[in-house]
């Protein structure tokens, strides 16, 4: 990979990888967790400016705006063709950070997934709370979307 990338690219290798997460931070290369496991990109590096203009970027105006006066944002980009993502920028004591979150294009469905006929009776319940819990990477959002 070249040492010079903007962030679609860096996002297009990361899908291409079968990475869940793409990780931006200042003082670090950019780095990628695939199965489980967080792995250094082949890039020297990342300033705070280059981190902090590389999320800039693919942010509107209000996102900045957001992320100036509450030092984090949450957000959502599309590369066409590759992926869409979710975004969460912060600050940290090294500068601006970032973790873009794949988000698959095709969402399964409840027996795609295998759940049974009681999650189905679940979700036709007018009233009450279901909460989705686990660790990162254990499939909620995916849950949620099914």
């Amino acid at each position: 990979m070249r040492s010079c990338m903007d962030i679609t690219e860096l996002l297009a290798f990361s899908a291409k990888q079968g990475a869940s997460d793409l990780h931006l931070s200042a003082g670090l290369p950019p780095m990628i967790r695939v199965d489980g496991d967080v792995r250094r990109i082949n890039l020297p590096p990342l300033d705070a400016k280059e981190v902090k203009a590389l999320i800039y970027d693919i942010m509107t105006d209000r996102q900045r705006q957001d992320f100036e006066e509450r030092l984090e944002t949450d957000f959502s980009f599309e590369v066409p063709g590759v992926a869409r993502f979710r975004v969460n920028a912060f600050n940290q004591n090294r500068g601006a950070g970032a973790v873009f979150r794949t988000i698959p294009s095709k969402i399964l469905s409840m027996e795609d997934l295998g759940m049974g006929s009681v999650f189905r009776k679940i979700t036709d319940v007018a009233r009450g709370l279901i909460l989705v819990t686990g660790p990162t990477g254990s499939g909620k959002s995916t849950t949620l979307a099914a």
